[in-house]
């Protein structure tokens, strides 16, 4: 089924962003215009209803700026609006999986034979994936299987906005492992099976859900209190953002309304987080400007890169790149009608949210941020 990989496969692909260093170094000492200036238009031309940005100054103080609505005649957002965070989630998992590092409940060299239940029918090849191959997504894994059942709902999805990842639950994941053969070169190849897979590792290990887990490990001592897997459990639920229409699906038309996913059992851990600027600053914030306490080194863990390349070097959940002349740590989520991005810098200790109730490819304004803020 090559053609059918290749479109699941393209289907994700992030594309990547050329920025130029010139054009963010005009932003020195006006940086409020120059966030209005990028921002702004994206909702004045209709390629999101609403855009939040969030700020980490390399003083430590943080700024918001919100641009248009939740929805059509819906109320403006702003720094406490709930948006679907999509694979950022993987970032929160990298980081319980880290503090379970940290703990001695798990290893990064830890291996599928071992984290799963005995008597899993594992291949030779899954049975030797260790963990922190599933959290730089270079096990080898793809971003989900390639199946004639996949493609059906993938090419509903182009017309509905229906999840195409309903039918991946537990049973079906860990199925697919039974006769799964590694390709003959691993390097990073973005897995959401393998996040559900290492999710379910650290519900294994740890004996607690991943709901528990993110509760007691990230979002409770950091008090970010809008942050979640269960969305209607969280405040100003009823305010949330929605999805909308946009790069995808591609037979729905921009700025109509996207339906809402939830994600099967297994893959919760990879994509179902809701949370709002105010809460990922303090998430990215603990990233950027580190304080010595464990939950801070657990987390600057993660931004250590495993798996060097050029272009694209893989951290644990985050990619390392060099952008405009800068090294820039981020992550970018897609998913039903929402796009965020999420970048730090401790080296200048600065860091950029950026969250659109819309499903856009380009995410070039927080890199452009971040490169604005290097030259201040």
């Amino acid at each position: 089924m090559p053609c059918l990989a290749l479109l699941l496969q393209a289907c994700g692909t992030l594309s990547t962003w050329e920025v130029s260093p010139q054009e963010t170094a005009a932003a020195k000492g006006h940086f409020d215009d120059y966030v209005d200036r990028n921002a702004r238009p994206l909702v004045e031309d209709g390629k999101t209803p609403g855009l939040v940005v969030g700020v980490l100054f390399p003083d430590g103080h943080t700024s918001f700026y919100s641009y248009g609505v939740t929805d059509k005649g819906g109320q403006k957002v702003g720094p406490d609006t709930l948006f679907a965070i999509g694979s950022l989630s993987k970032g929160f998992m990298a980081g319980i999986c880290s503090t379970l590092v940290q703990d001695g409940k798990l290893s990064w060299s830890d291996d599928l034979g071992h984290l799963l239940p005995p008597g899993t029918a594992l291949s030779q090849d899954a049975a030797a994936i260790t963990a922190e191959e599933l959290a730089t997504h270079t096990s080898g894994l793809p971003r989900q299987p390639a199946t004639l059942r996949t493609l059906t709902y993938f090419t509903e999805y182009l017309f509905t906005g229906e999840n195409f990842y309903r039918h991946l639950d537990r049973d079906a994941v860990l199925g697919y492992l039974a006769d799964w053969s590694a390709p003959s070169k691993k390097e990073p190849v973005y897995s959401n099976i393998g996040y559900g897979i290492l999710s379910y590792a650290a519900e294994l290990r740890s004996g607690q859900s991943i709901d528990q887990l993110l509760a007691q490990r990230i979002t409770g001592p950091l008090g970010m209190t809008h942050t979640g897997y269960v969305p209607e459990s969280l405040p100003d639920y009823d305010k949330r953002a929605l999805g909308h229409a946009g790069d995808q699906p591609k037979f729905i038309r921009r700025g109509d309304l996207a339906p809402d996913w939830r994600m099967t059992d297994i893959l919760r851990g990879s994509a179902s987080i809701y949370s709002n600027a105010r809460d990922l600053m303090i998430f990215a914030a603990k990233h950027a400007r580190p304080d010595g306490t464990p939950l801070s080194q657990a987390l600057a863990d993660t931004l250590r890169v495993r798996y060097p390349r050029p272009r694209e070097a893989a951290a644990l959940a985050w990619i390392a790149d060099d952008v405009g002349g800068e090294h820039i740590t981020y992550q970018i989520g897609l998913i039903a009608g929402y796009t965020s991005y999420i970048a730090v810098d401790p080296r200048h200790q600065t860091a950029v949210v950026v969250l659109q109730n819309a499903f856009n490819w380009d995410y070039s304004l927080g890199h452009k941020l971040m490169l604005a803020l290097a030259a201040e």
